[in-house]
């Protein structure tokens, strides 16, 4: 089995392990992030095959959905590359990458690094910036039943890992406890000239929404 087969084999198991998944975190969130991690790596020094797999089994099993347990994805990436005819190294490389891709409050303190990792990790960062992430962002808040917005309760950004995981706040506030903080946490020149524009249509959605709230518009 070569590395293309191994790549289609990923994908087989991805999109059937993800098939009725949150659509924020389902199989084409997962295709977005394998595109632009792949267009990432192109400018980079960096492993394209573990780019690919860590890509595509970053989100095989997103703790949110989980209870809160960040030991579900790596142990299912693991027992899966595991099955396939892959150096330890390689399985390995790729586990961590899951375990340390997430934001969980921008907050995590730091115990493994590599290019490939960071390859990845602004790719999926970029999914959560845009048109695109303003509409997984609402989509996830309908999933749990959130309000759209409340004056009331302020953003809260800086949060612990465990407390970022434990909000309940309305839906904009995301925006300033995550999204608008991803642009100065890209890793990789492509990434950060990408979440340039993404950011910027953030704020172009926010000042709208603004006005609409407030009846200006």
């Amino acid at each position: 089995m070569n590395t293309s087969d191994i790549i289609d084999e990923t994908v087989l198991f991805v999109k059937e392990t993800l098939k009725n998944a949150e659509g924020g975190h389902d199989w084409f969130h997962t295709q977005r992030v394998f595109n632009n991690a792949l267009l990432i790596a192109k400018d980079e020094k960096c492993d394209p095959f573990i780019v690919a797999l860590g890509a595509l089994l970053h989100d095989i099993a997103d703790a949110k959905f989980h209870d809160g347990d960040e030991t579900v994805g790596p142990q299912m990436a693991h027992d899966f590359l595991s099955s396939l005819p892959l150096e330890s190294p390689v399985i390995e490389h790729v586990v961590n990458i899951i375990k340390h891709i997430s934001f969980r409050g921008g907050q995590k303190r730091v115990t493994f690094t590599s290019k490939e990792l960071e390859v990845v990790q602004d790719a999926d960062r970029l999914d959560a910036m845009g048109a695109i992430g303003i509409a997984r962002t609402f989509n996830y808040g309908g999933f749990k039943n959130r309000a759209l917005y409340d004056p009331q309760i302020p953003p809260k950004p800086g949060m612990s890992p465990e407390d970022y995981k434990k909000s309940k706040a309305p839906t904009i506030n995301h925006f300033y406890e995550k999204l608008l903080l991803l642009k100065d946490l890209m890793n990789t020149k492509t990434g950060k000239k990408l979440a340039q524009k993404r950011h910027e249509f953030m704020e172009s959605f926010l000042a709208q929404f603004y006005k609409e709230w407030n009846g200006e518009v």
